[in-house]
């Protein structure tokens, strides 16, 4: 369905919206349900990009350049919390922000003390997750909010990975906690519709309290011989494929569809959070809802990921502090998924615990990731890896 979606409009191309007005329709439409979902106004606007990197760079650039204008800020500062998503680092190199990284309190959420502390006449902007990436919390963002508008600065939510699971787990009765445009404070969101949106890869959101921010994102040259031109994103020519079958799959969801998804979703990520309990040797990082970490004090936790790898189960490696999490999706709620993920777990455990010499696969290489003094070395062996990627 959602291919057939994009193969219609496989050569429809956003930006030529007098050829292609469909490309336009979906994507006004994408937005405004997006943003009704995230509890906006019929103020609230927006762009389609290409993913939450893009989405989160573009927002970037957007509270760079309204910094520069509307506050007289020369050298313009974000603040974020250390478990905020990489994306951060990518915009603060890309367009010359700086980034005031803040760590986090014991629940592995943004604390909010020490990012007040870190605010400056320079701070153009506060970040919070709804959730984060690593540990898969969501940082107090109702306070945070209300830190960035006293101080009458920006506040972005990266809802990229939590934004289309969030606004149904409230709906459910889930304890969640605001993060959205409910909030005064809070005057951009990024959020992925191609994560929990169901929609194909290449698509996602990123929304704004009022079109004076987002015009700042905006690009428009007025004396190119080429004519006039003008972009809302980073890309010129943009492929509108993505585009109509993000707005088919929004529409085939509905709110009945997320619902039942979400629903899912939770029940399986607690039931795995409580087997991962149970196992002795782990615990859960947090207090997660669907993105699990879990570490070890004892045991290699780099090699039980190994050994879950080799079992045909996809964690992702993660440190500072060393541990693994699990991103439940749909997959993992079909019957006895679970079920076989815990018991696998609790093999590869008692397998580590009795060969604590082992090392095999990609573990020695987190190990020694994670250990590295020199932060640079590891940065060039990453861009390596990327340039072997292209060779033919």
């Amino acid at each position: 369905f959602l291919n057939r979606a994009y193969s219609l409009h496989s050569q429809s191309n956003p930006l030529h919206p007098d050829l292609w007005p469909s490309a336009s329709k979906f994507e006004s439409e994408i937005l405004a349900m997006t943003g009704n979902m995230l509890g906006g106004d019929d103020q609230v606007c927006g762009a389609i990009s290409s993913g939450g990197t893009e989405s989160i760079l573009l927002a970037m650039k957007a509270y760079r350049d309204w910094a520069i204008d509307k506050k007289g800020i020369k050298n313009p500062e974000m603040v974020a919390p250390t478990t905020a998503h990489a994306a951060f680092d990518k915009a603060s190199q890309y367009f010359n922000i700086s980034l005031i990284r803040v760590p986090v309190d014991q629940n592995y959420k943004a604390d909010v003390a020490a990012m007040r502390n870190a605010v400056t006449k320079n701070t153009a902007v506060l970040i919070g997750s709804a959730v984060s990436f690593p540990h898969g919390v969501i940082d107090p963002i109702p306070e945070l909010s209300e830190m960035a508008r006293e101080r009458g600065i920006g506040f972005h939510t990266d809802a990229c990975l939590g934004g289309f699971a969030l606004p149904w787990a409230k709906k459910l009765g889930y304890d969640i906690p605001d993060f959205d445009f409910s909030l005064p404070g809070v005057t951009s969101i990024s959020v992925d519709t191609h994560k929990y949106g169901y929609a194909p890869k290449g698509s996602s959101v990123i929304l704004y309290r009022n079109s004076d921010l987002r015009s700042y994102q905006f690009f428009a040259i007025t004396e190119w011989p080429g004519g006039l031109y003008c972009s809302p994103t980073f890309a010129g020519s943009r492929p509108g494929g993505p585009v109509a079958a993000c707005w088919a799959a929004l529409l085939a969801m509905g709110e009945k569809g997320y619902l039942d998804a979400t629903q899912r979703i939770l029940e399986t990520g607690e039931k795995i959070r409580r087997g991962i309990e149970g196992i002795e040797g782990l615990y859960v990082l947090g207090d997660p809802l669907w993105v699990i970490a879990f570490a070890s004090e004892k045991l290699d936790i780099y090699q039980i990921m190994e050994l879950m790898t080799q079992k045909g189960w996809s964690l992702n490696g993660l440190h500072h502090p060393p541990c693994v999490h699990l991103c439940v999706t749909l997959r993992h709620t079909e019957e006895g998924v679970a079920e076989k993920f815990l018991e696998d777990l609790k093999e590869s455990v008692e397998h580590v615990r009795n060969h604590p010499e082992e090392k095999t696969g990609s573990a020695p290489v987190y190990g020694m990731a994670a250990t590295l003094p020199f932060r640079g070395v590891v940065s060039d062996l990453l861009k390596k890896y990327l340039e072997v990627l292209y060779k033919t």
